[in-house]
């Protein structure tokens, strides 16, 4: 009987429900998108840039530094001569050294030429085929093999630059062989193919074995946390190289996108505030258009006690259905988000049912307190004044 009452009042002015019903799930969807991406990226941050200490490569920008080498979403200060890094792997600081050449793509996503420690490092494991013997033989992601339709004795045609349609020219003279497949890591390894060092190099015309060799960069790891303190300021003091950390780069990129992720926050904070006022000032409005009412269902035995849960339950289900409508719009506004950004720069989308069900049980609480003034003016309704005076 009680939800007869409150879905009657509801569809009494289905525009107003509406309103309040939009308003709620507008400001909802805003703050738990906003948390989702904020989330995405930091945990695309941490797995990408796991068991990774310093980036090391051609002086210039240190964020730039570490966006091309950790997540391959920049364009590298420039190159460095293999011959450079030899000294940094015989550093007794120094447990592994990883090379790697960047620059070109394949179908949009990004070549790299390394060893198989980079493979090995990011916990790649193969769906077919296996790692690569030959000097032009290559390694798909998962993602790649997805997305390119690839499978193993697939030839390639890497580009010059990152420009999917080829615009920067193209390697023809140096096909690559896909010799395995990945399966998916979550981590960039999906969005990557991974070739030997020679097969870079041969296509750009350098001789595999000659003197000017040259790699983009390299990922490095310590041997002792201690190396933190001295091996990066004599990197960049006494070498020619630079050495980023990605872990105070990442923070620091992380703390400029925070301040637009509590802009972002603060208008859906203003959205949810403002349908909230809605929602009272039309609790109010709509107590002194029933009074009546009100009176003849107490005057028909209707209890104090069921009238403030009517009105309660009401704001309840208004706030209800918003946010859980929120939540909704949030969801596949992520989606669409995560399928929008470019294919080497995806971000991968998990539901965060703990934080949705923390944002739905307190939407509900603050519609509720909105309408605890109204609820208790009609409480305290007399019902045999407001019956006496009539309409």
């Amino acid at each position: 009987m009680l939800m007869k009452l409150i879905g009657g009042q509801l569809r009494h002015r289905p525009l107003n429900t509406a309103l309040h019903v939009g308003l709620i799930a507008l400001g909802t969807a805003a703050m738990l998108l906003v948390s989702h991406l904020v989330n995405a990226l930091s945990e695309r941050a941490t797995r990408d840039a796991r068991n990774i200490d310093l980036v090391v490569g051609a002086k210039g920008s240190p964020v730039q530094l570490v966006m091309s080498g950790v997540y391959h979403a920049d364009v590298a200060p420039g190159n460095v001569r293999f011959s450079e890094l030899g000294a940094l792997s015989a550093n007794p600081l120094v447990a592994h050294v990883i090379p790697l050449s960047i620059g070109d793509s394949v179908g949009g996503f990004r070549l790299v030429g390394t060893s198989t420690d980079f493979i090995v490092h990011y916990g790649g494991t193969f769906a077919e085929g296996g790692l690569n013997t030959a000097p032009m033989d290559a390694v798909a992601g998962a993602e790649v093999a997805k997305k390119l339709g690839l499978a193993v004795g697939t030839t390639l045609i890497s580009q010059h630059g990152l420009d999917s349609q080829g615009a920067g020219g193209g390697h023809e003279g140096h096909p690559l062989l896909v010799a395995g497949i990945l399966a998916p890591t979550g981590t960039v390894l999906d969005r990557l193919v991974v070739t030997s060092l020679e097969a870079v190099w041969m296509a750009h015309g350098l001789d595999p074995r000659g003197p000017t060799r040259e790699v983009t960069l390299a990922l490095v790891r310590y041997k002792s946390p201690l190396a933190a303190a001295s091996l990066p300021r004599a990197i960049n003091m006494s070498t020619t190289l630079q050495a980023a950390s990605p872990a105070l780069e990442s923070a620091r990129l992380l703390t400029i996108f925070g301040w637009v992720a509590d802009l972002l926050r603060a208008f859906a904070g203003v959205v949810l505030v403002v349908a909230g006022l809605c929602v009272f000032v039309a609790l109010t409005q709509r107590l002194s258009e029933r009074r009546y009412d009100i009176a003849v269902m107490r005057s028909l035995g209707a209890s104090r006690s069921t009238i403030t849960a009517l009105l309660l339950f009401e704001t309840a289900l208004v706030g209800a259905l918003g946010a859980v409508l929120g939540v909704v719009v949030a969801r596949l506004a992520a989606i669409g988000v995560a399928k929008a950004v470019p294919a080497n720069a995806a971000i991968s989308f998990s539901p965060a049912h703990q934080m949705e069900l923390l944002a739905v049980i307190a939407v509900i609480v603050s519609a509720l307190l909105c309408a605890l003034w109204p609820a208790w003016r009609a409480y305290r309704l007399e019902a045999g004044s407001v019956l006496a005076q009539g309409r």
